[in-house]
Protein backbone atom coordinates (compact mmCIF):
# COMPACT_ATOMS: atom_id res chain seq x y z
CA UNK A 1 0.00 0.00 0.00
CA UNK A 2 1.20 3.34 -1.14
CA UNK A 3 0.28 5.96 1.07
CA UNK A 4 0.31 10.27 0.41
CA UNK A 5 -0.72 13.91 1.37
CA UNK A 6 -2.32 16.25 -0.89
CA UNK A 7 -1.38 20.02 0.10
CA UNK A 8 -4.26 20.69 1.90
CA UNK A 9 -3.72 22.59 5.23
CA UNK A 10 -1.43 22.37 7.65
CA UNK A 11 -1.42 18.68 7.92
CA UNK A 12 -2.40 17.45 4.00
CA UNK A 13 -5.00 15.13 2.85
CA UNK A 14 -4.63 11.90 2.94
CA UNK A 15 -4.78 9.34 -0.42
CA UNK A 16 -4.00 6.33 -1.46
CA UNK A 17 -1.85 5.84 -4.72
CA UNK A 18 -1.58 3.33 -7.15
CA UNK A 19 1.45 1.16 -7.14
CA UNK A 20 2.12 2.50 -10.51
CA UNK A 21 1.86 6.27 -8.78
CA UNK A 22 -0.68 7.59 -11.60
CA UNK A 23 -3.67 7.52 -9.88
CA UNK A 24 -4.87 8.27 -6.30
CA UNK A 25 -8.42 8.00 -4.21
CA UNK A 26 -9.09 10.10 -1.33
CA UNK A 27 -9.03 8.39 1.57
CA UNK A 28 -10.25 11.21 4.12
CA UNK A 29 -13.67 9.29 4.74
CA UNK A 30 -11.65 6.89 6.48
CA UNK A 31 -8.54 9.10 8.62
CA UNK A 32 -8.55 12.65 7.14
CA UNK A 33 -4.92 12.85 7.89
CA UNK A 34 -1.70 10.46 7.52
CA UNK A 35 -1.08 11.22 11.46
CA UNK A 36 -4.71 10.05 11.48
CA UNK A 37 -4.50 6.88 10.09
CA UNK A 38 -1.33 6.03 12.20
CA UNK A 39 -2.60 6.95 15.64
CA UNK A 40 -5.68 4.22 14.57
CA UNK A 41 -3.71 1.86 12.51
CA UNK A 42 -4.83 -1.45 14.02
CA UNK A 43 -8.63 -0.31 13.18
CA UNK A 44 -7.88 1.76 10.27
CA UNK A 45 -5.10 -0.02 8.15
CA UNK A 46 -7.91 -2.86 6.75
CA UNK A 47 -9.92 -0.28 5.59
CA UNK A 48 -7.10 1.64 3.93
CA UNK A 49 -5.50 -1.85 2.14
CA UNK A 50 -9.78 -2.11 0.62
CA UNK A 51 -9.56 1.55 -0.89
CA UNK A 52 -6.28 0.42 -2.78
CA UNK A 53 -7.53 -2.24 -3.87
CA UNK A 54 -10.88 -1.10 -5.37
CA UNK A 55 -8.40 1.98 -6.20
CA UNK A 56 -6.29 -1.02 -8.44
CA UNK A 57 -9.42 -1.81 -9.64
CA UNK A 58 -10.75 1.25 -10.84
CA UNK A 59 -14.08 0.74 -8.70
CA UNK A 60 -13.96 3.92 -7.22
CA UNK A 61 -13.92 7.30 -8.25
CA UNK A 62 -10.10 8.85 -8.78
CA UNK A 63 -7.97 11.28 -9.82
CA UNK A 64 -4.39 11.72 -11.48
CA UNK A 65 -1.93 11.65 -8.57
CA UNK A 66 0.89 14.92 -9.86
CA UNK A 67 3.76 14.98 -7.36
CA UNK A 68 3.89 18.32 -7.67
CA UNK A 69 1.07 18.45 -5.67
CA UNK A 70 1.72 16.16 -2.66
CA UNK A 71 3.20 17.64 0.84
CA UNK A 72 5.34 15.45 2.56
CA UNK A 73 3.78 12.14 3.45
CA UNK A 74 3.72 13.62 7.43
CA UNK A 75 3.36 17.36 6.23
CA UNK A 76 4.57 17.65 10.11
CA UNK A 77 4.97 15.15 12.15
CA UNK A 78 5.50 14.83 16.56
CA UNK A 79 9.21 13.32 16.28
CA UNK A 80 11.48 13.33 13.95
CA UNK A 81 14.88 11.34 14.96
CA UNK A 82 18.17 10.94 12.00
CA UNK A 83 20.73 8.13 12.64
CA UNK A 84 24.17 7.76 11.59
CA UNK A 85 23.99 4.04 10.46
CA UNK A 86 26.11 3.87 8.09
CA UNK A 87 29.27 3.93 10.12
CA UNK A 88 31.45 4.47 6.89
CA UNK A 89 30.55 7.99 6.63
CA UNK A 90 30.90 8.93 9.83
CA UNK A 91 34.61 7.34 9.70
CA UNK A 92 35.47 9.30 6.28
CA UNK A 93 34.82 12.33 7.57
CA UNK A 94 36.65 11.98 10.80
CA UNK A 95 39.37 10.93 8.53
CA UNK A 96 39.81 13.83 6.79
CA UNK A 97 39.65 15.96 9.71
CA UNK A 98 42.66 13.89 10.98
CA UNK A 99 40.64 12.59 13.95
CA UNK A 100 40.82 9.01 15.61
CA UNK A 101 36.96 7.60 15.80
CA UNK A 102 35.50 5.71 18.84
CA UNK A 103 35.30 2.32 18.68
CA UNK A 104 31.93 2.39 20.66
CA UNK A 105 30.58 4.21 16.92
CA UNK A 106 30.74 0.86 15.53
CA UNK A 107 28.16 -0.41 18.55
CA UNK A 108 26.28 2.44 20.04
CA UNK A 109 24.02 4.53 17.34
CA UNK A 110 24.77 7.78 17.03
CA UNK A 111 21.22 10.24 16.69
CA UNK A 112 20.15 13.50 16.85
CA UNK A 113 15.89 14.58 17.03
CA UNK A 114 15.50 17.10 13.93
CA UNK A 115 12.83 19.78 13.74
CA UNK A 116 9.68 18.20 12.40
CA UNK A 117 6.98 21.10 13.17
CA UNK A 118 7.77 21.58 9.22
CA UNK A 119 8.92 19.26 6.10
CA UNK A 120 9.00 20.01 2.71
CA UNK A 121 7.31 18.64 0.08
CA UNK A 122 9.26 16.55 -2.04
CA UNK A 123 8.98 18.90 -4.96
CA UNK A 124 9.23 22.25 -2.91
CA UNK A 125 12.66 24.22 -3.38
CA UNK A 126 15.22 24.12 -0.82
CA UNK A 127 14.96 27.67 0.31
CA UNK A 128 19.01 29.28 1.16
CA UNK A 129 19.12 32.42 2.99
CA UNK A 130 23.24 32.99 2.55
CA UNK A 131 25.55 29.70 0.46
CA UNK A 132 28.38 30.77 2.64
CA UNK A 133 26.64 28.26 5.25
CA UNK A 134 27.70 25.60 3.17
CA UNK A 135 23.94 23.48 1.93
CA UNK A 136 24.61 20.16 1.02
CA UNK A 137 21.93 17.61 0.12
CA UNK A 138 21.78 13.73 2.67
CA UNK A 139 20.13 10.87 0.56
CA UNK A 140 18.54 8.81 3.07
CA UNK A 141 16.12 5.98 3.85
CA UNK A 142 13.50 6.70 6.60
CA UNK A 143 10.77 4.51 8.45
CA UNK A 144 7.77 5.33 10.39
CA UNK A 145 6.66 3.71 13.59
CA UNK A 146 3.47 3.02 15.72
CA UNK A 147 3.90 3.27 19.07
CA UNK A 148 6.70 1.85 20.28
CA UNK A 149 7.30 0.81 24.11
CA UNK A 150 9.92 2.41 26.10
CA UNK A 151 12.89 -0.50 26.32
CA UNK A 152 11.05 -2.16 23.08
CA UNK A 153 13.74 -4.74 21.96
CA UNK A 154 14.72 -4.89 18.54
CA UNK A 155 12.35 -7.10 17.30
CA UNK A 156 9.75 -5.40 19.39
CA UNK A 157 10.80 -2.20 17.06
CA UNK A 158 10.94 -3.87 13.86
CA UNK A 159 7.39 -4.59 14.63
CA UNK A 160 6.06 -0.74 14.93
CA UNK A 161 7.61 0.00 11.11
CA UNK A 162 4.34 1.19 9.48
CA UNK A 163 6.06 2.63 6.35
CA UNK A 164 9.16 3.35 4.72
CA UNK A 165 9.91 6.54 2.29
CA UNK A 166 13.28 8.57 1.55
CA UNK A 167 14.16 11.64 2.83
CA UNK A 168 16.47 14.90 1.59
CA UNK A 169 17.99 15.44 5.16
CA UNK A 170 18.61 19.18 4.26
CA UNK A 171 22.32 20.45 6.40
CA UNK A 172 24.21 23.63 6.80
CA UNK A 173 27.47 22.42 6.90
CA UNK A 174 29.59 25.43 7.39
CA UNK A 175 27.07 26.06 10.42
CA UNK A 176 28.01 22.69 12.37
CA UNK A 177 31.63 22.91 13.91
CA UNK A 178 30.68 25.80 15.82
CA UNK A 179 26.98 24.45 17.17
CA UNK A 180 29.33 20.67 18.03
CA UNK A 181 31.92 22.73 19.42
CA UNK A 182 29.01 24.46 22.14
CA UNK A 183 28.57 20.49 23.04
CA UNK A 184 25.05 20.69 22.20
CA UNK A 185 24.20 19.53 18.83
CA UNK A 186 22.78 20.28 15.78
CA UNK A 187 20.11 23.29 15.53
CA UNK A 188 20.56 26.06 12.89
CA UNK A 189 22.62 23.77 11.00
CA UNK A 190 19.72 21.75 10.28
CA UNK A 191 16.77 23.42 8.31
CA UNK A 192 13.49 21.88 6.92
CA UNK A 193 13.89 18.25 5.58
CA UNK A 194 12.38 16.72 2.48
CA UNK A 195 10.62 14.06 1.85
CA UNK A 196 9.41 11.34 -0.54
CA UNK A 197 5.81 12.02 -2.54
CA UNK A 198 4.60 8.54 -1.06
CA UNK A 199 5.43 6.18 2.08
CA UNK A 200 4.27 2.50 1.83
CA UNK A 201 3.60 -0.20 3.64
CA UNK A 202 6.61 -2.87 4.11
CA UNK A 203 4.56 -5.43 2.15
CA UNK A 204 4.64 -3.18 -0.67
CA UNK A 205 8.75 -3.65 -1.67
CA UNK A 206 8.92 -7.65 -0.83
CA UNK A 207 11.83 -8.73 -0.55
CA UNK A 208 13.71 -5.63 -0.39
CA UNK A 209 13.01 -5.30 3.06
CA UNK A 210 14.73 -8.01 4.97
CA UNK A 211 16.22 -8.28 8.10
CA UNK A 212 15.11 -4.22 8.99
CA UNK A 213 16.97 -2.70 5.90
CA UNK A 214 15.96 -1.35 2.81
CA UNK A 215 18.02 -3.34 -0.12
CA UNK A 216 17.93 -1.13 -3.69
CA UNK A 217 20.36 1.32 -4.98
CA UNK A 218 19.31 5.07 -4.00
CA UNK A 219 19.76 7.16 -6.96
CA UNK A 220 21.24 10.83 -6.66
CA UNK A 221 21.32 13.50 -9.27
CA UNK A 222 22.99 16.48 -9.07
CA UNK A 223 21.86 18.69 -11.71
CA UNK A 224 21.28 16.16 -14.11
CA UNK A 225 24.40 14.26 -13.75
CA UNK A 226 24.45 10.85 -11.75
CA UNK A 227 26.37 11.46 -8.93
CA UNK A 228 25.26 8.53 -6.62
CA UNK A 229 24.26 5.24 -6.72
CA UNK A 230 24.69 3.24 -3.42
CA UNK A 231 23.18 0.18 -2.18
CA UNK A 232 20.70 1.08 1.14
CA UNK A 233 21.18 -2.31 2.34
CA UNK A 234 25.10 -2.93 2.25
CA UNK A 235 27.40 -0.95 4.15
CA UNK A 236 24.57 -0.31 6.98
CA UNK A 237 26.08 -1.06 10.38
CA UNK A 238 22.63 -0.47 12.27
CA UNK A 239 19.36 -1.59 11.04
CA UNK A 240 16.17 0.11 11.62
CA UNK A 241 15.02 -2.29 14.42
CA UNK A 242 18.16 -1.40 16.38
CA UNK A 243 17.74 2.78 15.39
CA UNK A 244 14.14 2.40 16.85
CA UNK A 245 15.20 0.60 20.08
CA UNK A 246 17.83 2.78 20.80
CA UNK A 247 15.95 5.89 20.70
CA UNK A 248 13.01 4.18 22.67
CA UNK A 249 15.62 3.11 25.40
CA UNK A 250 14.13 6.05 27.39
CA UNK A 251 11.04 7.20 26.41
CA UNK A 252 7.86 5.69 24.14
CA UNK A 253 8.04 6.97 20.77
CA UNK A 254 4.36 8.25 19.28
CA UNK A 255 2.80 6.70 16.70
CA UNK A 256 3.88 8.89 13.73
CA UNK A 257 7.54 8.85 14.48
CA UNK A 258 10.03 9.08 11.81
CA UNK A 259 13.33 7.63 11.89
CA UNK A 260 16.26 8.33 9.65
CA UNK A 261 18.97 6.18 8.12
CA UNK A 262 21.72 8.88 8.16
CA UNK A 263 23.60 9.42 4.69
CA UNK A 264 23.57 6.19 2.78
CA UNK A 265 27.13 5.69 2.09
CA UNK A 266 29.10 2.59 0.29
CA UNK A 267 32.87 1.79 0.81
CA UNK A 268 34.41 1.11 -2.32
CA UNK A 269 35.02 -2.97 -3.43
CA UNK A 270 38.76 -2.77 -2.51
CA UNK A 271 37.71 -1.52 1.10
CA UNK A 272 38.65 2.16 0.78
CA UNK A 273 36.69 5.23 0.16
CA UNK A 274 34.14 5.17 -2.54
CA UNK A 275 34.97 6.72 -6.36
CA UNK A 276 32.98 8.97 -8.47
CA UNK A 277 30.54 7.36 -10.41
CA UNK A 278 32.57 8.79 -13.37
CA UNK A 279 35.69 6.86 -12.09
CA UNK A 280 33.24 3.20 -11.75
CA UNK A 281 32.33 3.80 -8.06
CA UNK A 282 28.50 4.12 -7.02
CA UNK A 283 29.21 7.74 -6.31
CA UNK A 284 28.06 9.43 -3.08
CA UNK A 285 24.66 10.48 -1.38
CA UNK A 286 25.75 13.78 0.14
CA UNK A 287 28.93 16.51 -0.66
CA UNK A 288 30.21 16.37 2.36
CA UNK A 289 31.03 12.68 1.41
CA UNK A 290 32.74 13.62 -2.14
CA UNK A 291 34.33 16.24 -0.07
CA UNK A 292 35.95 14.04 2.58
CA UNK A 293 37.03 11.72 -0.20
CA UNK A 294 38.98 14.44 -2.23
CA UNK A 295 40.86 15.66 0.64
CA UNK A 296 41.95 12.50 1.63
CA UNK A 297 43.36 11.84 -1.41
CA UNK A 298 44.22 15.57 -2.89
CA UNK A 299 44.74 17.14 0.50
CA UNK A 300 41.54 19.60 0.02
CA UNK A 301 37.81 19.65 -1.10
CA UNK A 302 37.24 20.20 -4.88
CA UNK A 303 33.49 20.18 -4.90
CA UNK A 304 31.15 22.84 -3.99
CA UNK A 305 28.40 22.99 -1.93
CA UNK A 306 24.79 23.68 -3.18
CA UNK A 307 24.28 27.21 -4.77
CA UNK A 308 21.37 28.91 -5.92
CA UNK A 309 19.99 26.96 -9.15
CA UNK A 310 21.29 23.92 -8.15
CA UNK A 311 18.91 20.49 -8.90
CA UNK A 312 18.86 17.81 -6.46
CA UNK A 313 17.12 14.29 -7.43
CA UNK A 314 16.66 11.22 -5.47
CA UNK A 315 14.71 7.82 -5.68
CA UNK A 316 15.15 4.39 -5.71
CA UNK A 317 13.75 2.06 -8.68
CA UNK A 318 12.12 -1.05 -8.70
CA UNK A 319 12.58 -4.06 -10.76
CA UNK A 320 10.68 -2.19 -13.52
CA UNK A 321 12.79 1.01 -13.19
CA UNK A 322 9.85 2.45 -12.22
CA UNK A 323 10.39 4.77 -9.13
CA UNK A 324 9.11 3.44 -5.43
CA UNK A 325 8.38 6.36 -3.34
CA UNK A 326 8.02 8.69 -6.08
CA UNK A 327 10.65 11.44 -6.54
CA UNK A 328 12.46 13.79 -4.70
CA UNK A 329 13.12 17.30 -7.16
CA UNK A 330 14.56 19.79 -5.53
CA UNK A 331 15.84 23.22 -6.76
CA UNK A 332 17.48 25.26 -4.34
CA UNK A 333 16.43 28.51 -4.44
CA UNK A 334 17.77 32.33 -3.12
CA UNK A 335 15.30 32.79 0.10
Amino acid sequence: MKLASLKHGRDGKLVVVSDDLAWCADASHIAPTLQAALDDWERLEGDLRNLGTDLAHEAIPRERFHERMAAAPLPRAYQWADGSAYVNHVALVRQARGAEMPESFWHDPLMYQGGSDGFLGARDSIPLADEAWGCDLEAEVVVVTGDVAQGATRDEALAAVRLIGLTNDVSLRNLIPGELAKGFGFFQSKPASSFSPVFVTPDAVGERWKDGKLHGKLMVDLNGEPFGRAEAGEDMTFDFGTLIAHAAKTRRLGAGTIIGSGTVSNRDASGGPGKPIADGGVGYSCLAEVRTVETILRGKPETPFLKAGDTVRIWMEDERHHPIFGVIEQAVEAS
